[in-house]
């Protein structure tokens, strides 16, 4: 990894990097009415030989559950070194646009949608993004970065011949990057609250390490132009975590705050993931789930904590993958 790059998480990572190794961005697109939400992902994955690697676009629309992924020669992979920016056959994408012309069988998906006033992760000289301090760990299995928390959409797609205004509506940007996804994880985003501009990715996952493992997470809540963060380079700690068929229940907490999500499930499209050596992996995600988020300033005298937010954040973004005891076997109270 490139220097330079470590502070700029957006970018292509994977310019010196070889097999194995993935790279992948995540759009979350959403439009005014809320009738329409959608996922498009465009990465590399790096095999042991050319022939062997594949660059990639896949899409999610999350009101049906239909996932379409999209191969290219790895060939027809481009990014900048400079900014974030990157091709993948006639698709472009960066922080403040994407292209797209996907023309196949299973579907034909085309247009630009401006992405308006970017929310990036807070940058500090010791945490170049999300992952804190992780992020100078040069072995780490699975790399994980914050485009924009929150921003507007402005353009349409043309989706198998119907047109899609997403004008008016919002988005999300996140990527990953490394040698492959964590054997287990939850992970939850919604930037759908009733309060506007506030956003919540909120994901625990099994972390190797130095021959063992732990459940590492990472929260951020974005409300009132301020960021909440609980992090296990934080000091918080995972209070309980109960998944099941139909919710997860899940609670964080630090010395002076405490964070329950609440989720319910909804049904989940299939999409493909990283494996260590190709993108044969699958990971069920929905568009459609719902939480009660509630931020409380914690009690020094044992009284009830005082609630500083509470709503219901709609339209969520959910992946439970993975033996979830495993996660929750370090929580603690």
């Amino acid at each position: 990894m490139a220097i330079g790059n470590l502070w700029h998480p957006e970018r292509y990572q994977g310019a010196r990097r070889r097999y194995p190794y993935f790279e992948g961005w995540y759009f979350k697109l959403v439009d005014a009415s809320e009738r329409h939400r959608y996922a498009v992902i465009p990465g590399v994955s790096k095999g042991p030989t050319l022939a062997a690697s594949q660059a990639f676009v896949q899409f999610l629309d999350g009101s049906t559950g239909q996932a379409i992924f999209v191969r290219y020669p790895f060939t027809e992979f481009h990014a900048s070194s400079e900014t974030f920016s990157i091709q993948v056959g006639p698709n472009r994408f960066s922080r403040d646009e994407i292209v797209l012309a996907l023309d196949g069988p299973e579907l034909a998906l085309s247009g630009e949608v401006g992405l308006l006033g970017s929310t990036p992760w807070p940058r500090r000289w010791y945490a170049p993004g999300i992952m804190g301090w992780f992020s100078f760990v040069p072995f780490m299995q699975c790399y994980h970065g914050i485009v924009s928390l929150d921003h507007g959409l402005e353009g349409e797609l043309c989706l198998n011949g119907t047109h899609v205004d997403l004008s008016g509506g919002r988005g999300y940007t996140e990527k990953d990057w490394g040698s492959a996804f964590p054997s287990a994880w939850v992970w939850f985003q919604s930037n759908h609250f009733d309060t506007a501009h506030t956003s919540l990715t909120a994901s625990v996952a099994t972390i190797p390490w130095l021959g063992s493992e732990f459940a590492g997470f990472i929260i951020g809540l974005w409300h009132d132009s301020r960021l909440y963060r609980f992090a296990t380079y934080t000091g918080a700690r995972l209070e309980a975590l109960r998944v099941d068929e139909d919710s997860i229940d899940w609670v964080i907490a630090d010395k002076r705050l405490r964070l329950r999500v609440q989720i319910t499930r909804d049904r989940a499209g299939q999409l493909y993931a990283p494996d260590i050596a190709d993108m044969s992996g699958r990971v069920g995600e929905t568009l459609g789930a719902s939480a009660t988020v509630t931020l409380a300033a914690r009690s020094l005298t044992g009284a009830d904590d005082t609630v500083i937010f509470s709503e219901r954040a709609r339209l969520g973004a959910l992946e439970v993958v993975g033996d979830w005891t495993r996660l929750a076997a370090g929580a603690r109270s």
